[in-house]
């Protein structure tokens, strides 16, 4: 039986946790700061959990991360 693909892009995006949480980078980061409030930028640092229904959908995308 031939070894199932992990997807490129879902790979590059996010990260499974050792307890299987799918870890993500906050979204609303990448431009347009200036029309954003301080407290969503301070907020926004560093990653978070997805949902339980986005981590399922991801998890499909990375067979092996499980």
């Amino acid at each position: 039986m031939p070894k199932m693909k992990t997807k490129s892009s879902a790979k590059k995006r996010f990260k499974v946790s050792a307890t299987g949480k799918v870890i993500a980078s906050q979204a609303g980061k990448q431009h347009g700061m200036i029309k954003r409030t301080k407290k969503f930028i301070r907020n926004a640092r560093g990653t978070t959990a997805l949902s339980a229904p986005d981590a399922k959908i991801i998890k499909g995308f990375m067979p092996y991360d499980r």
